[in-house]
């Protein structure tokens, strides 16, 4: 028997003596590899099983002593058993929650997930716009997730606010391209046009210049004084 399959496996596979002898040692760990995962699935489903039985033993012992139940015996699962404390509690009951526009790159620091690098860019960053109007802005700095938002609106007050507005009709080349939100290129296309048509007279008159998208008009207009 042993012969014949030792010629079969060189004349059909082209297996060297050596290598058929050492196929067939390796075929019982195929097989044991091929039926551990059943018989595993079955000492798992035998022992729920049992503890099944046992939880419903328990029970009809409760009820045959006369014991009213207000909860399943049954092993059940809380979903507050997993659920991971994302901020210190007793930190959020010993602050005053402040208004966003006065916290400074110390007290952002506060807020789990902003380091001294992050809160810097905050800062920074909003005084290069002159201001956040929108909580999304926040969006735009280097280093701040969308799922870091929630967290920073427990420790403070989101209030939209403008501190700093551009004159469109006086402001000169640097002004304009200095703000996060204006390039090079468009404050250079809105000093020439309005060199050649005059003062803008409100965010529309941005719309003449072709190259716009009202989407980046209604982006930069909070930020202009029209005056």
């Amino acid at each position: 028997m042993t012969d014949r399959f030792f010629y079969w496996m060189k004349f059909y596979l082209g297996f060297s003596g050596k290598e058929s002898r050492g196929f067939l040692l390796l075929i019982p760990f195929l097989i044991i590899l091929g039926i551990l995962p059943t018989i595993l699935r079955s000492i798992k489903n035998r022992s729920a099983e049992t503890t099944n039985l046992n939880y419903r033993h328990l029970l009809d012992s409760l009820e045959q002593t006369e014991v009213k139940l207000v909860a399943s015996p049954f092993p059940t699962f809380n979903p507050q058993d997993t659920v991971k404390l994302s901020r210190n509690q007793k930190q959020l009951a010993n602050i005053n929650r402040i208004p966003f526009s006065e916290a400074d790159s110390v007290t952002l620091q506060i807020v789990p997930g902003i380091g001294p690098g992050t809160a810097g860019r905050i800062i920074k960053y909003g005084h290069q716009l002159g201001g956040f109007h929108t909580q999304s802005q926040l969006l735009e700095v280097y280093g701040v997730k969308e799922e870091l938002l929630p967290t920073l609106w427990e420790f403070f007050e989101f209030d939209a606010q403008i501190f700093k507005r551009i004159a469109i009709n006086t402001a000169s080349l640097d002004e304009l391209s200095s703000h996060p939100y204006i390039s090079y290129g468009e404050a250079k296309v809105l000093i020439a046009y309005r060199g050649q048509h005059g003062k803008f007279e409100s965010s529309d008159d941005l719309l003449q210049v072709k190259i716009f998208k009202s989407e980046w008009v209604d982006k930069i207009k909070p930020y202009l004084d029209f005056q």
